[in-house]
């Protein structure tokens, strides 16, 4: 994604990682085969189950597929059999032929209706793949090449840091700001890579024995993953979370995403800035940056400078000014395709496979409200009587749990759709906390900060491919971040709750 960009060399060398990483093993073909295997196996058991073993009280056989999809769906996810991306896409065809009106023939005769059950229409699953939310992040993609392509990224970059100065412990500061600020607005591995590029020659000009170093590469993966709570582009739960909130009447604007997020994630820049002076303090009291400025000469670059703050300031006062937020999205598509901004070869470098990612994640919460599963397991499970503060704590604790080891955009994927058929079942007794955007914007919060280990966000993988950094010293970091970010997010989303402001 984005070759134009400052760093993606480093991006390069975490998908060979990456892949690496997923091929390991004695047998590698073994492995893989073992773990397709046992999704598989069980897949096929939920299918072939009778409907009676599930507890719920008038499950279907379209119903019970869907549940054997998402149990493929989170095995293929957590055991990484396969790239996350092909996961969805496999998702998207096992409901397109086995419960939709466009399902295989002997998949779906021989059962009356009634025990068969409310196939899906094809169209809703497909219309996934073009979903507001996708054009949403289609539009944040196209700023985000145009940026990198004519060097406004990094002369961004080079404005914001210039007044923090020299001291090391502001220059550290200034990275996490910078760093944050980015990933809102760009993907969080782009920003992770083009800020590490940035620091390299800083990092090997600091003295060997001292920590200062370790907090600086640190500072970038966790800015990268913190920033992007802070809009619905940043990251793809985000945008998750507002396609669930939307349909439930509790839609939430650019503006207001960052009216609520925007101090919760300034709050715990801050806070990261605090811990990593204090684990990690600088030897050198002085840090000289030389950020190079690649940006081009032209119209078309100031076009670039006009489009993209015109978007965000649309984006920014969107109900103001009467706007739907997925719709400013296309105007950085219209303007940069129109101009030869971007080009054809351009197109090539959107991260498809987040969209189809976010895409089959979509798929899944289709199928479960179209098919009548989601009605019956609020039938079937008394979530009215479960305390509402145990059912947003515990939710956050377990997004941020699956958060450290598979994709956030997997983790959102599968528990967002289960939590609003929660949130919606319980919303009298959620309401005096925010009803139920509490409980799925923390999801939204908890997924971003899942970030102990290498493996659990490529901003962290990036990071680590330094060389600098220890996994002791990112599962330290990590861990302390996670408790703060989940403390100080759950407890501002339930103050303004409680009040009636969420």
């Amino acid at each position: 994604m984005f070759i134009n960009f400052t760093g993606y060399h480093l991006v390069e060398e975490y998908h060979k990682w990456k892949k690496e990483k997923r091929d390991q093993g004695v047998n590698k073909p073994l492995a893989k085969i073992i773990k397709l295997a046992v999704v598989i196996a069980v897949t096929v058991t939920i299918w072939l189950l009778p409907t009676t073993a599930f507890g719920i009280e008038g499950l279907t056989v379209v119903e019970q597929r869907i549940i054997g999809v998402f149990a493929f769906a989170t095995l293929m996810w957590v055991l990484e059999a396969i790239p996350a991306w092909s996961t969805s896409l496999i998702v998207v065809a096992l409901l397109l032929f086995s419960v939709s009106d466009s399902a295989l023939k002997p998949l779906v005769t021989g059962y009356n209706p009634e025990e068969l059950g409310t196939v899906l229409k094809y169209q809703d699953i497909l219309h996934c793949f073009a979903d507001p939310i996708i054009m949403l992040f289609i539009g944040g993609f196209m700023l985000a090449i145009a940026a990198t392509k004519y060097g406004l990224d990094a002369k961004i970059a080079k404005v914001l840091l210039k007044p923090f100065g020299t001291q090391s412990r502001f220059v550290l500061l200034g990275f996490i700001v910078v760093t944050g600020l980015f990933s809102a607005f760009i993907s969080n591995t782009a920003t992770a890579a083009m800020m590490l590029a940035f620091l390299a020659p800083v990092l090997k000009a600091l003295p060997a024995d001292g920590k200062g170093k370790i907090g600086l590469a640190l500072a970038i993966p966790v800015a990268a993953n913190i920033g992007g709570m802070a809009t619905p582009i940043g990251t793809p739960p985000n945008g998750i979370v507002l396609k669930y909130l939307e349909p439930m009447g509790l839609g939430m604007g650019f503006g207001e995403w960052i009216a609520f997020m925007g101090p919760i994630t300034i709050a715990l820049l801050l806070i990261s800035w605090v811990i990593l002076l204090k684990l990690f303090p600088f030897k050198q009291k002085t840090i000289v940056l030389d950020i190079p400025d690649n940006s081009q000469k032209g119209w078309r670059t100031t076009l670039v400078y006009i489009t993209f703050f015109a978007t965000i300031v649309m984006w920014l006062f969107d109900k103001n000014l009467g706007l739907k937020t997925n719709a400013v999205a296309m105007l950085p598509v219209a303007v940069f395709c129109a101009t030869g901004i971007i080009t054809k070869r351009d197109l090539e470098q959107i991260s498809w496979s987040v969209l189809w990612m976010v895409a089959g994640g979509f798929a899944l919460g289709v199928a479960l409200n179209k098919s009548g599963l989601a009605q019956h397991m609020i039938d079937a499970i008394p979530f009215s009587s479960w305390s509402p503060l145990v059912v947003i704590i515990g939710s956050g604790l377990l997004c941020y749990a699956m958060a450290n080891f598979i994709s956030h955009t997997a983790t959102a994927a599968l528990l967002v759709p289960i939590l609003a058929v929660v949130g919606e079942s319980m919303s009298t007794a959620l309401g005096p906390v925010g009803g139920v955007a509490t409980l799925l914007v923390g999801v939204a919060i908890a997924s971003s900060v899942g970030m102990v280990l290498p493996i659990s966000t490529p901003p962290n993988a990036l990071a680590y491919a330094t060389g600098l950094i220890q996994q002791k010293d990112m599962v330290k970091v990590g861990l302390i971040m996670g408790v703060a970010s989940l403390l100080v997010g759950y407890v501002v989303l339930i103050i303004l709750g409680t009040n009636g402001l969420l």
